[in-house]
């Protein structure tokens, strides 16, 4: 039996790894769509109805392209740095429950294999741990590439991860001071109803770690290193093929796997309003094992409807807000998120010390009433008309 339920489990990590790739890869299309709508266009509509074709179009480009790598370039490792770029970004959401379970009978014994690439204590350090090894493959391929706009991108993409990454990790360090562990599974089941959701007891939190998310992946506002403007493209400049298509595709996959955190962190993963009543009339009605899996089913596509969410939200803000310059986005990180986020870790002590889970709405507020004096309190601009 131990060998069908591995089985069993092969087959979900498979699904799940296949799910991503085919996530990420449309997340191409679909930026190109969200890009169209948002400039008043029409987006990909030639490759396949609706344009549905144009990621394996793509995809064929990249494959097909010359691959050309600099003379003066260090080989080996100009090649590896897409490669643990892609790696690093594939390993990240294996510890992400993407469900309750998936329930099978044998021997009139039912069996439940959670849908989940793996289940492990420390989950949160698993990705935090994954997400800063990801650093290395933009790094070695900017300085493999002998390019001194790559060096720079690489140089500038080191700093301001390290940078967020504090910022990010102490925005969390709340979230596990009030569930008490680093599982993913038991930050999820400590949601269960809608109002314990993250981001209503942490909402400065939730504020941090979304914007340091956009830095983590380089997203605009926040990608500095591939800055075309200043850097021509960055640390991928020397770079073409499908070693273009591996740092390219690891970003979109890296935003999947950003979107499925946020959602699992601050949005109670896969649970929904009412989710219990409507498992338990499933099961009554269905049966305890296809009631179960119908339960699962739908659990698996409330968490996806929001991880699209958030994949919209990071394609509306790439083609909104106008990108930083490098010195505003390290005072952002430095001067206000780090400590922002410390702020957050002792109110919210403090609010577990006298029981009182929404402490950190006090900072909240606080900021929201400082935002509102300072513009009521700026000087009002006049227009003044033109002499002719």
């Amino acid at each position: 039996m131990d060998l069908t339920v591995l089985i069993v489990r092969g087959i979900i990590i498979l699904v799940l790894f296949v799910i991503t790739l085919v996530i990420a890869a449309y997340s191409t299309y679909g930026e190109r769509k969200v890009a169209a709508f948002l400039q008043d266009r029409l987006g990909p509509n030639r490759a396949g109805p609706w344009g549905l074709m144009q990621p394996l179009a793509d995809a064929g480009k990249m494959f097909f392209k010359e691959d050309f790598i600099p003379s003066q370039a260090s080989k080996w490792l100009f090649i590896l740095g897409p490669c643990l770029a892609m790696l690093t970004a594939l390993m990240s959401s294996a510890v992400i429950p993407f469900g309750d379970s998936i329930r099978f009978a044998w021997n009139n014994i039912n069996y439940d294999v959670t849908l989940q690439g793996t289940e492990i204590n420390i989950g949160v350090l698993y990705i935090f741990g994954v997400v800063s090894l990801g650093v290395y493959g933009v790094m070695v391929g900017g300085w493999a590439s002998n390019n001194k706009f790559s060096l720079l991108g690489a140089i500038r993409a080191a700093s301001q991860n390290i940078s967020y990454e504090i910022a990010l990790g102490l925005s969390i360090i709340a979230i596990l001071m009030m569930t008490g562990s680093l599982s993913l599974r038991a930050i999820v089941n400590e949601q269960a109803s809608f109002f314990e959701w993250n981001v209503f007891t942490q909402p400065l939190g939730f504020v941090i770690f979304l914007t340091c998310a956009f830095a983590e992946c380089n997203r605009t506002p926040f990608d500095l290193p591939e800055c075309e403007t200043e850097l021509v493209g960055g640390y991928h400049t020397e770079y073409s093929s499908m070693k273009l298509g591996f740092y390219l595709f690891a970003e979109y996959i890296n935003m999947f796997v950003s979107s499925a955190f946020i959602s699992t962190l601050y949005f109670g993963g896969f649970h929904y309003p009412f989710m219990n009543e409507v498992g338990a009339a499933l099961e009554t009605s269905l049966g305890a094992v296809t009631g179960h899996n119908l339960a699962t089913a739908i659990q698996f596509v409330v968490f996806f409807g929001k991880i699209f969410f958030f994949i919209f939200f990071f394609m509306w803000v790439r083609w909104t807000l106008p990108r930083f310059r490098y010195d505003q986005l390290m005072n952002l990180g430095w001067k206000m998120f780090i400590p922002l986020a410390i702020l957050n870790v002792i109110v919210t002590g403090a609010g577990l010390l006298f029981n009182i889970k929404y402490a950190s709405w006090l900072i909240a507020i606080v900021m929201i009433v400082l935002a509102a004096t300072s513009m009521s309190r700026a000087p009002k601009r006049e227009i003044v008309p033109q002499q002719s």
